[in-house]
């Protein structure tokens, strides 16, 4: 498994290094709706990872956000978000990944989330615990809400729904705060590591998940849905903590008032 991870690793890289060739440049910027971008820097990457996947695991499926579900008889599947953050990356704003995960029947077994940006990579093996630019990471050991910084998302379809700010209003009165930094791969990065304690976000996709939900868990964290569940690994409500603030958490969310 410490080969495949190597090769995935060097997958993550290479699509890396096309997102960072057109990141200053002009793009080719298209509207899948109102706040929901693809470019073509999406597409140049998902296409790397994809050559380099069927070059290296030929018999494995690969499911990606652009591409959609490319099926063979296997029990291997490939997720991969080939440009997590993508507003963010249509502005220049530089916090976006890459995203590839690596699902044997029902179970995330390989996670890589590569920042290109500050040469980050987050790596994490089921059961071997995560890491980050081959060093081991941890979450956070914040015992209480308030002394948490946390961070959340919204789905692009409920973005103006404003039942979705209550629990940011909520968790920002009772913590040192709440950011929303735009990838969720990368958020997900950083409960694993301590940067953030919590991060929560509604509907989310496979691909913005998979590779993340592994690192929080071999981080020492946890993660669920809203209702204290295992995430499906489908679209999905998560919840990602320390794990020591985690019930706290869940009970805030729940909260329909301030």
């Amino acid at each position: 498994m410490e080969e495949i991870l190597s090769i995935t690793e060097n997958i993550a890289k290479e699509a890396g290094k096309i997102l960072l060739k057109y990141f200053y440049n002009e793009k080719d910027i298209k509207l899948k709706s109102i706040s929901n971008l693809v470019t073509n820097a999406d597409k140049l990457s998902e296409e790397k990872i994809i050559e380099l996947i069927n070059k290296n695991f030929p018999t494995h499926s690969i499911l990606s956000e652009e591409k959609g579900d490319i099926k063979k008889e296997s029990p291997y599947q490939w997720i991969i978000d080939p440009l997590d953050g993508t507003t963010n990356y249509a502005h220049n704003n530089p916090y976006f990944s890459v995203s590839i995960a690596l699902k044997k029947e029902n179970s995330i077994i390989l996670g890589v989330v590569y920042d290109p940006i500050r040469d980050e990579l987050f790596s994490a093996i089921k059961g071997k615990g995560a890491f980050l630019n081959g060093k081991r990471i941890r979450v956070s050991q914040v015992k209480e809400i308030r002394d948490s910084l946390l961070a959340f998302g919204l789905p692009y379809e409920l973005t103006l729904n404003e039942k979705n700010f209550i629990s940011f209003i909520n968790l920002s009165r009772r913590s040192h705060g709440v950011r929303r930094i735009g990838s969720a791969a990368l958020e997900l990065a950083y409960v694993s590591c301590g940067r953030l304690d919590g991060y929560w976000c509604k509907k989310l996709n496979i691909w913005d998940f998979s590779a993340g939900v592994l690192l929080v868990e071999e981080g020492g964290g946890k993660v669920t849905d809203f209702d204290n569940n295992i995430v499906s690994l489908k679209e999905s409500s998560i919840v990602a903590s320390n794990s020591l603030i985690h019930d706290k958490l869940l009970e805030v969310l729940k909260l329909e008032s301030t």
